[in-house]
């Protein structure tokens, strides 16, 4: 089995990224048979990271112009498909985990050849989790949480949107989880194109969901947990605020804003899958 591993960073520190690709290592090591590649695409002006990938044997590629987040995974992605993985792995620079976590996710994907996509339990640095499995958002969701918190988590649509009626426990069909940590078989991505450029960040993570859950099924494992440091800079500052609004609109032109049939049915196919209960099993379901 080949896997492949890209990590996109953009003047990270060389602690965080030496943490990720220790992480990787660790885990990769765990799992006999592998043949990893793993890549650092450093987008920064800067190759300030260039010995730490060399210290985890990870392939080196700067691009100092800084194309984006989805055009520099897409460039480890093309990789990926050229060397015939069959597994890549998309990561933040901010995670780190036990190295028990590839191998416990290779294995969920070997015993469900018909899920395309996962994501595993993603918790804060203090150990609280991350609620990142979410229904496919409304141009209400996104303005509402960003610049309407209080009333938006009072209304109860939050909790509906992150899907936390489903307690997290358990494995489960979502229609959008997080570019941070995931796991994906490489023909899917061969066949939906990998990440759209157009999103230079933010949402791309989203759309790449969507388009491979009509493919295969993208699934929340939560046999596994890693650490997501989880910033939040579109909260806290302008630029990747700006970043944020430019992708929504991005989002909402391609799919639809208030009209958009595919999001209304994938979106009540997921709330009354898991009202009934409805989970996905360790093992193929068809």
């Amino acid at each position: 089995m080949k896997i492949s591993c890209a990590v996109v960073a953009y003047r990270n520190s060389q602690e965080q990224i030496a943490a990720v690709l220790s992480s990787l290592a660790a885990s990769l090591r765990a799992e006999a048979g592998l043949q990893p590649l793993i890549m650092l695409i450093d987008n920064s002006p800067e190759r300030d990271l260039e010995s730490v990938a060399a210290n985890y044997h990870a392939e080196y590629i700067h691009q100092p112009r800084n194309p984006g987040f989805a055009a520099a995974h897409n460039l480890a992605i093309r990789r990926a498909i050229e060397e015939g993985s069959t597994y890549h792995l998309v990561l933040n620079p901010d995670i780190h985990f036990g190295e028990e976590v590839v191998p416990a996710m290779l294995a969920f994907m070997e015993a469900n050849p018909d899920v395309g996509l996962v994501m595993p339990d993603i918790r804060y640095p203090d150990g609280q989790r991350q609620f990142l499995c979410k229904l496919l958002p409304t141009p209400v969701d996104l303005f509402m949480r960003r610049f309407l918190p209080r009333w938006y988590a009072a209304s109860g649509r939050l909790a509906r949107y992150e899907l936390r009626h489903a307690g997290y426990d358990s494995v489960m069909e979502v229609p959008s989880l997080s570019g941070c940590f995931m796991l994906i078989r490489t023909e899917v991505l061969r066949r939906t194109g990998g990440f759209d450029e157009r999103y230079f960040m933010y949402l791309e993570d989203v759309d790449l969901c969507r388009r491979i859950g009509q493919l295969a099924r993208t699934v929340y494992f939560p046999g596994v947990s890693v650490v997501h440091e989880y910033t939040k800079s579109s909260y806290r500052s302008l630029k990747p605020m700006l970043y944020h609004m430019h992708s929504a609109m991005q989002y909402f032109n391609k799919w639809g804003w208030l009209l958009d049939s595919d999001r209304t049915a994938v979106n009540k196919k997921t709330l009354n899958q898991l009202a009934c209960g409805r989970q996905v099993d360790n093992k193929p379901s068809r």
